[in-house]
């Protein structure tokens, strides 16, 4: 499993990148001003930030239950990722309607849309994460055997 320095540093990352990317481009494409997107930005990014931290550390918790590695594949990456967006779009709905004072219909075809780009930003970004910052250990058993055998040669 991941340390908490690796998890705070995937943490930090994901939020920074994610709202550099997100603010610009959320206040483009709805027509709110760049500060109003930047302030729903940096608060979910806050709320995201925690939830984040909570929710790798249950997933990865679960993975290694169901199925005994943290070797993730492109399902399971997908899973992780629509999971994750789903927990923050039950928080953010009503706080981004009542700040843009929008009604609750235009803040979750609003948070779909967020929710898409993240989706596929975490996708991505988590991706990257792992290939740059490996998990220690989290080669599969078989991985392992292979290794041990290939050095015994």
């Amino acid at each position: 499993m991941r340390t908490t320095a690796d998890r705070i540093r995937h943490t930090v990352g994901f939020e920074l990148i994610g709202l550099l990317i997100f603010a610009p481009l959320a206040s483009l494409v709805f027509g709110f001003a760049l500060h109003q997107m930047g302030l729903v930005g940096a608060v979910a990014s806050l709320i995201a930030a925690v939830w984040n931290y909570v929710y790798n550390i249950m997933f990865d918790r679960a993975m290694l239950r169901f199925t005994g590695q943290l070797k993730k594949s492109l399902p399971i990456r997908v899973l992780h990722a629509i999971l994750f967006e789903g927990g923050l779009l039950i928080v953010f709905l009503p706080s981004v309607a009542w700040y843009l004072n929008i009604s609750l219909i235009d803040a979750f075809i609003m948070d779909i849309a967020v929710a898409g780009f993240y989706m596929v930003y975490a996708l991505i970004y988590n991706w990257v994460y792992d290939a740059v910052f490996p998990i220690p250990g989290a080669t599969s058993k078989r991985d392992r055997q292979a290794a041990d055998c290939q050095s015994a040669n």
